[in-house]
């Protein structure tokens, strides 16, 4: 028999910005989409953490995290 005895997501996001709508805006429209999606992740409770949070020279935002999948233990991972 198996046990999952730690497990981790680990996932690159890219927020692009939208291409129908100035710059500036798409720019501002993507910072809100990252905090949009930090605040769920806060509000799920779920373990997570942001290992980087870069952004682009066109706007867009790529960030890495790590976060729990499931209800699994973390482990090390979070370390």
């Amino acid at each position: 028999m198996k046990r999952v005895i730690a497990a981790c997501l680990y996932q690159t996001l890219h927020f692009q910005l939208k291409e129908d709508c100035p710059r500036d805006e798409a720019a501002r429209h993507v910072r809100n989409e990252v905090e949009s999606y930090k605040a769920g992740l806060e509000r799920k409770g779920s373990k997570f953490r942001i290992d980087s949070e870069v952004e682009q020279p066109d706007g867009s935002i790529i960030l890495k995290v790590r976060k729990q999948s499931l209800s699994t233990p973390v482990g090390e991972y979070m370390d």
